[in-house]
């Protein structure tokens, strides 16, 4: 069986699109991690920080977004959401996938807090540097590796979707525009956006009323 750890309108939200995407069954268990008396403890037995997404696939637990989503693509082939190893596109995808969490989270955070730091003070780069690439690879290709939605898509349209609209960090690109029109007309992502609205009203709200 399939346990997804997830708080509504967080960094699991991604994965609960790419969980729609595999049409597998899951069962959903809900991590308050903004309610003010904080994560119960026990908690730390699944993710250490205490912080979602986490899975557990049959007793097999892993965290950290990244490598949940390459453990469920790889671990549903027949979904398609990924390419073969040995499948040339294969590194691309693992690039566009960890770029997500390695450079495009930690520069929009940096951006949102209005830090000023050189190109060399972190790992992730510039924040403009991190703009221009993915304004460079979506003006050449539909999806994050080239002609076909893959798991990566659910991480970058995902994270584009709500920096730019929501949190109104990323510039408003038409590039951008366009690539998250595309990426979300699917009937996970509407499963998904659906399900997930229906369990906000159970966890502590991301924004004050």
């Amino acid at each position: 069986m399939l346990k997804f750890y997830c708080t509504p309108w967080s960094r699991a939200s991604t994965v609960f699109w790419l969980l729609e995407e595999l049409s597998q069954p899951y069962e959903i268990e809900l991590v308050d991690i903004r309610a003010p008396g904080g994560v119960p403890e026990g908690y730390r037995a699944i993710q250490p920080n205490k912080k979602v997404p986490a899975i557990d696939h049959d007793g097999i637990i892993v965290t950290e977004r990244a490598a949940i989503c390459i453990y469920l693509a790889d671990a549903f082939p027949e979904a398609g959401l990924a390419p073969a190893i040995g499948n040339a596109s294969r590194a691309a995808y693992m690039t566009r996938l960890v770029y997500c969490d390695s450079v495009f989270d930690p520069a929009i955070a940096v951006r949102s807090k209005g830090w000023e730091y050189a190109g060399s003070d972190f790992s992730f780069g510039l924040f403009d540097d991190m703009v221009a690439n993915l304004e460079k690879l979506l003006s050449k290709h539909p999806y994050a590796v080239g002609d076909s939605f893959t798991a990566a898509d659910t991480q970058l349209a995902g994270g584009i979707d709500f920096t730019m609209n929501i949190l109104k960090v990323l510039p408003r690109l038409p590039v951008f525009v366009d690539y998250i029109a595309r990426a979300t007309d699917r009937p996970a992502y509407k499963r998904y956006r659906a399900k997930e609205a229906e369990l906000a009203s159970k966890v502590t709200p991301l924004f004050d009323s």
